[in-house]
């Protein structure tokens, strides 16, 4: 199953009706009591979980989700009585039907009897990525994998009481107050209490002593496994200091002191529960991923202590965690570091400019416009709140919401309210434009300068007068203008409001030039924009091999700008991944005749025609096209490495088996 990036456009409409009709009841789950054996060796799970929840309304129904790996063999209520359960495997959901009906407001409880077996190539719930998997060596049970029966995914929050059992020899990672104990058959019995509200319900199965590091008063434990392992102290050092700055932004952490654990390929990059992250050996890398470590620990706050109440704000958390990615690198690199990051993340938000950032609930969950539009658009908003608030008032907002929220679910409105409060501003129409409203605008803008009439003492002056026009009628944003002078330059604020705004500046040097927003604080498009955007998604298509309409998206990118050797560049990968080597020749020469931006083009382009002749058999040209690639010094992901190597030893293309 490849799933079109344009299906989510095209569905759209469809999935809210059908949302709408199927709507399962309403009920609030306050606790889990899992009590499970788990045996990584034979990859089986058999638990019984206790389920305490209260109802939203009347109702004789129950719907909760659940791994299809996992066979029910019976629902009991709190009487013991059987309860009916149906299962719908689509859904991966069972539903549960009461003799009587439940009560709006008493409390009720269930227990769920599974078992089967987690290998990690089961469906998963979340299409595509591995969540769940039980080896030799251990294992890892996530939320996400829904190895316990759940309701309100993401939103619903709730306490845990665990008690895992598991052969001698291994242990049980997870959230809470821990005691281990032996019980029979030489096994070991994990309990894992967790008393606050939050999303503790996931552990690992691990073997041996972890790699304990201390940096800057925070202890973190690795349970990596090699080659990832000899990274551990590096990844410990840098996570105490994530852990100290996040502190000294957002306040108090729930948990400072971390356990981190590695999962396998196929697992999602990273994860963060409480008090816990898992990372994949694709997100571990070869070096510390700043940025995917950044993003994990900033869930312990955006997320483990605060969530969204509903997945329409499921922004606010994943915003949040991506934002904490630039803020972390502005303070290491320095803020010139922030705009060039802050331009790569307008670009992925405006891949999902269609479609308003509320009706998140609509899109397949991990997907790329799922994180498109929660986690790139949602660190946007963030950018954007900062830039209309200011700096100070931001600091404030990042540091009393989490803390008047603690262990609650909050809603857009909630963060709008304090940082209305805060800031002094009606912002009702900023969260109304970019929350609950799609498109972005393109700003265009004319203008008149006249000298202005001299004053008793002969002083005088410019007067700028002109309009700023765009495209959506309910538009309105503080946009920044500046107007170089032949002295100092003229900055003012001004509210750009619907299709057409008119303005006047006065300025004492003689205006050269006028500049709408030069610091790119507002999401828009522009002819630059719309290129990265293109080849952006693009590139979404190609990952998940969907080459033609990849190509349509780079082709678009060129009609905007023929000598974007970026887009150019990636057709000729995508010919060159379907063995049409002489449509790749053609376009990595127009990659090195473009505009070779991004710089790492240049160095690329000639690599990958070496391989092109190396493949066809013209070695002496092969070798012409790695020398110049050398001779850029441009060593982007290792192309001199790459280079020397092919220059020793001609490049072999592998049968696409073998690439698969």
């Amino acid at each position: 199953m490849v799933r079109k990036f344009w299906m989510a456009l095209a569905l759209f409409g469809a999935a809210a009706a059908a949302t709408a009709q199927q709507r399962p009841p309403r009920i609030d789950v306050r606790q889990y009591t899992i009590e499970a054996e788990v045996n990584p060796r034979a990859q089986t799970l058999s638990a019984k979980a206790r389920v305490d929840f209260v109802p939203l309304e009347e109702t004789s129904t129950a719907v909760f989700e659940l791994n299809n790996a996992l066979n029910v063999s019976k629902v009991e209520d709190e009487a013991g009585r059987q309860v009916s359960a149906t299962r719908n495997h689509q859904t991966f959901t069972v539903t549960l039907n009461f003799a009587d009906s439940l009560a709006k407001g008493k409390p009720a409880s269930v227990v769920f009897y599974y078992d089967g077996r987690l290998n990690g190539n089961e469906e998963s719930p979340v299409f595509g990525i591995k969540f769940a998997a039980l080896h030799d060596a251990g294992g890892y049970l996530m939320y996400p994998a829904r190895w316990f029966p759940a309701a309100g995914y993401t939103a619903d929050r709730f306490t845990s009481d665990l008690r895992i059992t598991v052969p001698g020899g291994y242990k049980v990672v997870g959230a809470g107050i821990g005691r281990q104990e032996s019980v029979a058959g030489g096994k070991l019995l994990y309990s894992l209490k967790f008393d606050n509200a939050s999303f503790p319900g996931s552990i690992a199965v691990v073997a041996g002593e972890p790699t304990r590091v201390s940096a800057e008063g925070v202890t973190s434990e690795f349970y990596f496994k090699d080659p990832e392992k000899q990274l551990a102290n590096a990844y410990g050092q840098e996570a105490g200091k994530v852990m100290t700055y996040l502190t000294s932004i957002y306040g108090l952490p729930p948990q400072a002191n971390l356990t981190f654990v590695e999962t396998e390929e196929g697992a999602a990059n990273g994860y963060s529960a409480p008090g816990l992250v898992f990372l994949s050996p694709a997100g571990i890398g070869k070096q510390v991923n700043i940025r995917l470590l950044v993003n994990q620990i900033a869930r312990q706050w955006w997320t483990s202590l605060v969530s969204p109440a509903s997945r329409a704000a499921l922004w606010l958390t994943n915003g949040m965690a991506r934002y904490s990615e630039l803020l972390y690198l502005e303070h290491t690199n320095g803020p010139s570091s922030f705009e060039p990051e802050a331009r790569d993340l307008y670009i992925d938000a405006l891949t999902m400019n269609d479609v308003p950032i509320n009706q998140t609930p609509r899109l397949e969950d991990y997907s790329p416009e799922f994180w498109a539009l929660t986690s790139s658009k949602g660190a946007a908003v963030l950018n954007m709140v900062r830039y209309v608030i200011g700096d100070s008032n931001f600091e404030k907002l990042v540091k009393e919401f989490p803390s008047k929220y603690a262990w609650q679910t909050v809603r857009t409105e909630d963060f709008q309210k304090i940082a209305e409060t805060i800031s002094g501003q009606n912002l009702r129409y900023f969260f109304l434009q970019w929350i609950e409203s799609s498109g972005a605008p393109e700003f265009k803008s004319e203008y008149t300068i006249y000298r202005t009439q001299k004053g008793p003492k002969g002083e005088g002056g410019f007067r700028v007068i002109g309009k700023v026009a765009q495209d959506l009628d309910t538009f309105r944003m503080p946009v920044d203008l500046k107007i170089e002078t032949e002295g100092n330059p003229e900055l003012q604020r001004i509210e750009v409001t619907g299709t057409s705004t008119e303005f006047s500046v006065d300025t004492f040097g003689k205006p050269k030039t006028l500049v709408l927003d030069p610091n790119n604080k507002v999401l828009r498009f522009s002819d630059p924009i719309r290129v990265a955007v293109a080849i952006r998604r693009g590139e979404q298509f190609a990952e998940v091999g969907e080459y033609d309409e990849a190509l349509k998206e780079y082709q678009k990118a060129l009609e905007v700008n023929r000598n974007s050797s970026l887009a150019h560049y990636r057709i000729a990968e995508v010919f060159f991944l379907q063995s049409n080597f002489q449509a790749a020749a053609n376009e990595f020469r127009e990659a090195l005749n473009g505009n070779l931006d991004p710089k790492w083009t240049e160095v690329w382009a000639h690599l990958n025609l070496g391989k092109i002749f190396d493949v066809t058999g013209q070695r002496e040209r092969a070798v012409s096209e790695y020398t110049l690639a050398m001779r850029t010094k441009d060593n982007t992901q290792g192309a001199q490495e790459e280079a020397a190597k092919f220059l020793k030893t001609p490049y072999e293309k592998k049968a696409a088996a073998d690439q698969s």
